[in-house]
Parts: structure tokens; C-alpha cells; sequence
């Protein structure tokens, strides 16, 4: 096993900051499997505020404990902003949407996500588009789409649904793009902390159904909302914060596109649902674009110059 710390500075930074998108990725596609549970007793808007207030508590103690108060100034406009779009927007508008559609077109649709990050990110960042990330893109949405196909049972879609899952899919790229600046002027934990308490105060109106909610909810039920909170929100937005400073948010958003491929395997391994082969391929075809949008085009090797020759002495005369 390689020692990460005796790698060169530049090398472990991308090791740390690629494995910081690994954990990312796979508690978010966890997060699908938690709120399939937990959306059955709990609405909307009630599963939100509490997986919300659930990460805020977690990231708040460990905020004190690490002595980082708060952010500067200026980094509060994207954090507010990304705290409303992505903690706010985005939580309720996915967890209504998943009521109406089944979870192949929800993926479907949430995955148009990485697209406008990249469009917004070379639009208002000036985020660079090398061919390499697009074609990457390019064969992980076809994959996306082979998966969310596969997994929609007829007749399992509502408009209503299609509209919601299209409006977390703005509020994920629209927050992630306003967080990406606010990065270089405060930590990811600060980014992460108040973006999540931002959020929080955006649910509070329905801290009235949390608590008539939570009296009669089972306790897996329950239990999988605080889950939720605690890691593929607390743990995994700060990863995602970690690595999201030390790249593009273009890159970033395509590493996401392996969610759908690793939703498939969790399924498969806690809820015993086989996939198809069409299901498996479009999985391959996920992990396949966010491999070639990460990888790295070789740098031309640079041209030795010709070794100089000896001078010749003159002939003598």
C-alpha cells in the first residue's frame, strides 16, 4: 500500500483530493437507498429539515472542536446561495420528487445536473472545457440514461415529478457553481457548516410535520433520516467541499455521474434487487466517462536539444 505522505506535495494533494470525491460519491449514492426507507413515513419537507438539522449538529460540534469559527465576509454570498439552491432547494425538491417518480427516472433526470455545472462553471467561473471532460460527460449521461431507463417500471412517472427532479437537478448546479468561488476564501468545513444551517432555516417551516412525523415514525425509519444527516450530508458534503477547492467544478460534477452505477450495486447487495444486463452495462458506461473526464491528457515530452559538439581545432598550417 502507498505511503500518501511520501509522495510528492503536488501528486498527494490530487491523491487526497480524488479520494475525497471517492468517499463523496459513494455515500451520495448510499443516500438513495436511505431515502427510499425513510421517505415512506417521513414527507418531504420534514425528511429535509431533519437530515439538515442532523448534518448541522455534527458539523457544528466538529467546527468547535477544530476552533474554525467563521467564514469571512466574503464568502458568505456563495454560501448563502449554495445553501439555499443545494442544502434547501435541492433536498425537498428531490425527496417530493422520488414520491412521484420511480428512482430510475428520478436518476435520469438529477443527472442532467453535471451538464449545467459545466455549461454554468465555463459561463460565470471560466471553467475550462477540455475534450477530454466532454466526451467523458458525453459517455456517462448515455450511461445515465441506459440506467435510468432500465430501471423505470411503466407507467411509474407523474409530470409533477419529472418537474421536481428537473428543479433539485438547477438547485445542485446552481449551488454547486456559487460554492466553488466561496472556497477559495473559507474552509470546506465553514462552506459545508453554514451552507447546511443555511438550509436548515429554509425548512423550518416544516418543523411542525418533523416533530407529528417523527412521534410515529418507526425507528429504522428514523434512523435512516439521522443517517442521512450525519453522512452523505455532513461527511460527504465536506468531502465533496475538499475536493471541489482543488478542482474544476466541471470535473467535479462528472465524477458524479458513477452515483447511478454504484445506486445499482447497493441495490443489488441490500435490497436483493438483481439488475439486468442493460442495467449493468449502463453502470459500465457511467464508470467508464467519469474515468476518461478525470483523466489527464500526457504532456507532450519536450524536445531534447542536440548535444553540442567539440569545436574543431584548426588545422595546422
Amino acid at each position: 500500500m502507498m505511503n500518501v505522505s511520501s509522495v510528492h506535495p503536488a501528486r498527494r494533494a490530487r491523491l487526497l483530493a480524488t479520494g475525497a470525491a471517492a468517499v463523496t460519491v459513494v455515500l451520495w449514492a448510499s443516500a438513495f437507498v436511505s431515502i427510499r426507507s425513510a421517505g415512506a413515513v417521513y414527507s418531504p419537507g420534514a425528511l429535509a429539515l431533519g437530515r439538515l438539522l442532523s448534518g448541522a449538529l455534527v458539523l457544528g460540534v466538529v467546527l468547535v472542536v477544530r476552533r474554525e469559527g467563521l467564514p469571512p465576509r466574503s464568502a458568505w454570498r456563495g454560501i448563502a446561495i449554495s445553501g439555499v439552491l443545494w442544502f434547501g432547494l435541492y433536498s425537498v425538491a428531490l425527496n417530493w420528487g422520488e414520491q412521484q417518480v420511480d428512482a430510475g427516472t428520478a436518476a435520469l433526470v438529477v443527472n442532467i445536473g453535471p451538464i449545467l455545472i459545466a455549461l454554468l462553471g465555463a459561463r460565470l467561473l471560466g471553467d475550462p472545457m477540455p475534450p477530454r471532460l466532454l466526451a467523458g460527460m458525453a459517455v456517462s449521461f448515455a450511461g445515465a440514461v441506459t440506467v435510468g431507463l432500465s430501471m423505470s417500471s411503466g407507467g411509474g412517472s407523474s409530470v409533477l415529478g419529472v418537474v421536481l427532479c428537473l428543479l433539485a437537478a438547477v438547485g445542485y448546479a446552481g449551488g454547486v457553481v456559487a460554492q466553488k468561488p466561496a472556497l477559495g476564501r473559507a474552509s470546506a468545513l465553514q462552506v459545508t457548516t453554514f451552507g447546511c444551517l443555511v438550509g436548515a432555516v429554509l425548512c423550518l417551516p416544516f418543523a411542525g410535520q418533523l416533530v407529528h412525523e417523527t412521534a410515529g415514525a418507526s425507528v429504522s425509519a428514523t434512523l435512516n433520516m439521522v443517517y442521512l444527516g450525519v453522512f452523505p450530508l455532513a461527511l460527504a458534503f465536506t468531502t465533496w467541499a475538499y475536493a471541489l477547492a482543488r478542482t474544476t467544478a466541471s470535473r467535479m460534477g462528472a465524477t458524479t455521474y458513477a452515483v447511478p452505477a454504484l445506486v445499482v450495486l447497493m441495490s443489488w447487495l441490500a435490497l436483493g434487487e438483481v439488475p439486468g444486463l442493460l442495467t449493468l452495462a449502463g453502470g459500465a458506461l457511467c464508470l467508464a466517462g467519469v474515468a476518461v473526464s478525470r483523466s489527464r491528457a500526457r504532456a507532450a515530452a519536450p524536445e531534447t536539444a542536440p548535444e553540442p559538439q567539440p569545436e574543431r581545432e584548426p588545422d595546422s598550417v
